[in-house]
């Protein structure tokens, strides 16, 4: 039997009601997390020594400039791999120096995303594919704000209509950006 501990996930809490479900589907792999607020401080994450990251969603919105909740910076340059769910997407792109605006579409429910460019989190996922023969992937969204320029370093990884880009990603920093979560689990995080 392994060591739950052995590997380590800190979820940084931006205020998602699916929180404690990202939770719970990354212990359901074997892996230990902790759910913690977002404004932790740089210590209390290195005290943690986590082997990753994630970036929950959350109601606020990005665009509220210096009151919107942000990721500490140490996030960032630890080296780890970062995972950022809608909200903790769109921080992740305008900390980083991409940029997120209101959407004219609100979307919220199931959707289908194109993945336009695979990445390692994504490599070989599809759950459908369209008539041209691109993988599509069905998520749940629940945004009201858009990333419109990604940072730099970051490739198009899937978009929708409404979100040109509904997912992004570095693979040689390992920062991951779904808009979105997958409908029913995160079968994925085991790559991560």
């Amino acid at each position: 039997m392994s060591d739950l501990q052995s590997q380590r996930i800190l979820i940084l809490d931006f205020g998602s009601q699916y929180t404690q479900l990202i939770a719970r589907r990354v212990r359901e792999i074997g892996v230990f997390s902790e759910i913690r607020p977002w404004d932790i401080s740089e210590a209390d994450i290195k005290e943690f020594n986590p082997n990753g990251i994630i970036l929950s969603g959350g109601p606020e919105s990005v665009t509220e400039g210096a009151n919107a909740p942000s990721a500490p910076d140490c996030v960032f340059t630890m080296g780890l791999p970062v995972l950022g769910i809608c909200y903790g997407m769109q921080t992740m792109a305008s900390q980083l120096g991409g940029k997120v605006e209101s959407s004219d579409v609100r979307e919220f429910g199931y959707a289908q995303i194109k993945v336009e460019n695979t990445c390692a989190l994504l490599a070989d996922a599809k759950d459908q594919t369209n008539d041209q023969g691109d993988a599509l992937l069905d998520v749940w969204m629940s945004h009201g704000d858009k990333v419109t320029q990604l940072p730099a370093g970051f490739a198009l990884v899937a978009s929708t209509s409404s979100a040109p880009i509904a997912a992004m990603g570095d693979d040689s920093r390992k920062l991951f950006n779904p808009q979105c979560r997958r409908r029913l689990c995160n079968d994925k995080l085991g790559r991560w």
